[in-house]
């Protein structure tokens, strides 16, 4: 009997959401205390410039240009010191580095871009956005850890900012990333979507929820569908992944199999909960859809689970 241990298409699912297409090589093995200061020392280094949330973009001739040099970052007030190493790409070293102008403030050749549009619009190469999902997450933990949690002392920044040194009690602070669970509860028939509040008028989705401390991403799954639309659920899958820096989260992507039919829905979660049947998912992907409902955007993790599964019979 045959067994092939790998049977799995050449490019995995987590290839097709926004976020992740990051080509740089992170050397994580090789990130010394001065590495940030050794690559702003090189001429071939780039930088990806945020602030509050935003990307800042230089117009091109095929769209936009988010790669700065050093030099060409001071009149924006970039925080060289404050800057991260991402790593290497074939060209030379990249950082993510904050800045402290406001985009107000800009020269009318700079443009600052939120985060969530420069993926939707496609702004950007996806080797860009993966490094601007790598960066912003990085550049946001530092803000929101400054002070060390052990005895209250700024920290320090090290490793390239891949650590943080408390200079009091020597305690090591390292980046972190929230895991959540996206589900999509499914039979070959129908599927379960829903409605936050926050989403734009029409829009349904996957459910979603933070992984909790000692859980799997199986009983994460389990239990955020029970406690968001009351389903129970049998059997559940992996599917694909995706970074979101919103602010340091990773997707994690998973069907469902349900247990039972009657959705008793959380409204103080949920705008609305309901069983969507195929054809009327495909005119929603198409946004042909009579009643305008529609998906997320195609590089969302839940535009992909939806699609897979809409595609899969």
């Amino acid at each position: 009997m045959s067994f092939r241990l790998f049977d799995a298409p050449l490019r995995e699912p987590s290839q097709f959401v926004g976020f992740a297409g990051n080509t740089i090589d992170r050397q994580s093995e090789n990130r010394a205390d001065d590495s940030v200061e050794k690559a702003l020392a090189d001429p071939s280094t780039r930088l990806l410039l945020m602030h509050g949330g935003r990307l800042y973009l230089k117009p091109a001739s095929d769209g936009f240009d988010p790669w700065f040099g050093a030099e060409e970052s001071l009149p924006l007030q970039a925080s060289l010191d404050r800057g991260v190493l991402l790593g290497f790409s074939e060209s030379g070293p990249v950082l993510a580095v904050p800045t402290g102008v406001e985009p107000e403030q800009l020269p009318e050749t700079i443009k600052a871009i939120d985060y969530r549009s420069v993926y939707m619009q496609g702004l950007i190469d996806e080797a860009a956005a993966g490094a601007l999902a790598q960066g912003a997450a990085l550049l946001a933990w530092h803000a929101s850890h400054r002070f060390c949690s052990k005895c209250g002392t700024e920290s320090e920044m090290r490793a390239g900012g891949y650590k943080r040194l408390c200079p009091a009690c020597g305690t090591e602070h390292f980046p972190r990333t929230d895991p959540v669970a996206i589900m999509l509860t499914a039979t070959p028939e129908k599927c379960l979507l829903g409605r936050g509040r926050h989403f734009a008028p029409g829009m349904y989705s996957a459910l979603a929820g933070f992984i909790e401390p000692g859980e799997t991403i199986e009983a994460a799954v389990r239990r955020e569908t029970l406690e968001e639309a009351g389903i129970r659920l049998g059997r559940v899958v992996y599917h694909a992944s995706q970074p979101w820096p919103f602010p340091y989260s990773l997707m994690i992507g998973c069907f469902g199999e349900p247990l039972n039919d009657n959705i008793q829905a959380d409204l103080n979660e949920l705008e609305d909960c309901r069983w969507f049947y195929r054809d009327e998912v495909r005119s929603m992907l198409a946004k042909g859809h009579p009643g305008n409902l529609f998906t997320p955007p195609k590089g969302a993790i839940a535009y992909n689970l939806i699609r897979a599964w809409a595609d899969s019979a």
